[in-house]
């Protein structure tokens, strides 16, 4: 008995339909997230639409909810990207080997460079800022900002508590008090930089702060 042969076009035909190629991915996960935070930062959760988003990341509304989600998805990853960003500066500088007055001189040194720059205005601080009003009535956003400030304060308690280890402050300073303080005083650097206080005036204002923080 002869068996019949398939045409070899129907089976290229077959293979073909099977292994059909996806059109690649016209989009930077990563780039699109930061043009999300710049757009995030400068008008706010509310006050941004998915319209904008998409201008702002040169991806349409199915391709925003594929890649992200929703619009409260977007802005969470939007600000767990600046958390990681601040806090890849601020371990840089604690792995300098320098004393408490210099290395809060380069901290609040960094955040100035990120609290002033804008296209058209000085942003400050996004947590403090943007996410502070968002998280009254989002108990996830508002979890991740106490995190947050939680974090700060405790990066700052261990500025503190290694100096007093090195002697460049006395023993009885109270390191908890003054780790507040220090994330107090960068949270006031943030609001002042958003009103558009020039940086000069800004560095002067932390400088004596840092001053009287180191004189305990």
């Amino acid at each position: 008995m002869v068996q019949k042969k398939k045409p070899t076009s129907d089976v290229a035909g077959e293979k073909g339909e099977g292994k059909r190629r996806g059109r690649p991915r016209a989009y930077e996960p990563d780039v699109a997230i930061g043009q999300a935070l710049d757009l995030f930062r400068r008008t706010g959760y509310a006050a941004t639409s998915l319209d904008d988003l998409s201008a702002a990341t040169g991806m349409n509304r199915p391709s925003l909810y594929g890649a992200f989600g929703d619009k409260r998805a977007l802005y969470i990853k939007s600000y767990q990207r600046y958390r990681d960003d601040y806090t890849a500066k601020v371990i840089a500088l604690f792995q300098a080997d320098i004393d408490i007055r210099e290395r809060l001189r380069r901290f609040y040194a960094a955040a100035l460079d990120i609290y002033t720059t804008g296209a058209d205005d000085p942003r400050g601080c996004f947590a403090v800022m943007t996410v502070a009003s968002d998280a009254i009535a989002d108990p996830e956003i508002r979890a991740l900002m106490l995190s947050s400030f939680q974090e700060l304060d405790d990066a700052f308690a261990w500025c503190f508590r290694t100096a007093v280890a090195r002697g460049e402050l006395p023993e009885t300073a109270n390191v908890d008090v003054l780790a507040k303080m220090a994330s107090a005083l960068l949270n006031l650097s943030s609001i002042r930089a958003r009103a558009g206080v020039p940086r000069a005036e800004l560095e002067a204002f932390v400088g004596s702060a840092v001053e009287h923080l180191c004189r305990v």
